[in-house]
């Protein structure tokens, strides 16, 4: 008699983060519109993480606490799991998960690997966030082929790694990652992102006139952003007499510094919801010069949004960004060159609007359901459906 296909509803699965809400970022925002995608669809959800009483906002599914000490070298914002632990282990016995997703190379997700195997149980690994470059922006580059080492092992114990773009596949393979291979993308919610949310009135607010040229910078204001190296090309826009303004929508332990590295920017806050789709797209030029991302949202949602991309040519962006179409991609370090970009965009209105629908156009196909289902499928094929 043949067996019956697995169904959604079939799937028990064990989600390991990180940080699953109580700092905001693009990783943590991901992983819970899965759950929600899992959710709907009949899955059974049991999430694992470190949490504070403190969260930045509502989990999606059922969460369960992980003990966790915070971070050291200032970055108390982040909690570090243990592996583990006794309580967390009972708890998942308890669920009996046939699908393991860990996100994050850390004690806790590795813990939850060996666990996985000494049960016969399939696991995957997303990756979100390329924790080997964090380490030269606090002057401790010199372990990055140790951290790169660790990473590499632990993604080759689980049964499949889901990067979110092709380019951040062919690292690991690089590095020497032999799991197959499945891309997990993102989506973008096009009703926040779009156009039409432009709006000069707040602009004007902020200082900035309807003539006036406002660089962007949107996300956590960490070093390993790419702050510096935003900061130097400001200088060098202004020692070139590019008019511009920078706008800088987002909060994070870096603000003071970059606040004193770029004088004159304008800060405009956490930003949520439609307000922050506004900020979005009340920019003219979105710079990321992060090579940090393994997708980088950021840059999607301002293609949605209309405004052209000035992005480090690494991943996070060489998937998304079309040189020359859409906005420019620049080696990493090269100031001259992302002030060429960006001068170039300022200085001709027909090419930032072209560059803007371009961009527009190319967002338009990013969409959540698509991207989170090529997930469940994934579970269901490590099942044999």
């Amino acid at each position: 008699m043949a067996r019956a296909s697995m169904q959604p509803s079939d799937l028990r699965v064990a989600l390991f983060s990180g940080n699953y809400n109580y700092t905001r970022d693009g990783a943590n925002q991901a992983l819970n519109l899965l759950v929600r995608h899992l959710l709907d669809h009949g899955v059974a959800v049991r999430v694992y993480s470190p949490t504070t009483d403190r969260p930045a906002f509502p989990p999606v599914g059922d969460l369960v606490p992980v003990p966790a000490i915070p971070l050291p070298a200032g970055r108390e914002e982040y909690r570090l799991g243990r592996y583990l632990p006794a309580a967390t282990r009972a708890d998942l016995e308890a669920f009996a998960p046939n699908i393991v997703h860990v996100s994050a190379p850390d004690l806790l997700n590795h813990g939850a690997v060996s666990w996985a195997r000494r049960h016969g149980i399939p696991s995957v690994a997303s990756f979100h966030t390329r924790f080997e470059t964090y380490f030269r922006y606090y002057r401790i580059g010199f372990v990055e082929p140790v951290i790169k080492a660790i990473m590499t092992r632990f993604y080759n114990r689980v049964d499949r790694v889901m990067p979110p773009s092709p380019s951040m596949g062919a690292l690991l393979q690089d590095w020497g990652v032999t799991t197959p291979i499945t891309i997990w993308s993102r989506g973008i919610d096009h009703d926040r992102f779009k156009p039409e949310r432009r709006d000069p009135a707040w602009r004007r607010s902020l200082g900035i006139a309807d003539h006036e040229i406002a660089i962007g910078f949107l996300g956590r204001l960490v070093k390993e952003k790419g702050l510096d190296v935003f900061a130097e090309v400001v200088k060098e826009l202004t020692r070139r007499g590019v008019p511009h303004k920078v706008l800088v929508v987002g909060k994070g332990p870096a603000q003071d510094w970059f606040a004193q590295q770029a004088p004159g920017a304008i800060f405009a806050g956490f930003q949520s919801g439609n307000d922050l789709g506004r900020a979005v797209a009340s920019m003219d030029v979105f710079f990321n010069p992060s090579i940090t991302e393994t997708f980088g949202n950021v840059t999607t949602e301002a293609m949605a949004a209309g405004v052209p991309v000035v992005a480090a040519r690494a991943t996070g962006a060489v998937d998304l960004v079309e040189d020359g179409v859409t906005g420019f991609l620049v080696d990493p370090m090269d100031i001259a060159g992302y002030a060429d970009a960006i001068g170039r965009i300022v200085a001709d209105p027909t090419l930032r609007d072209r560059m803007g629908a371009a961009g527009a156009a190319s967002a338009a196909t990013y969409r959540w359901a698509t991207a989170n289902q090529a997930v469940l499928d994934t579970y269901l094929d490590l099942h044999g459906r």
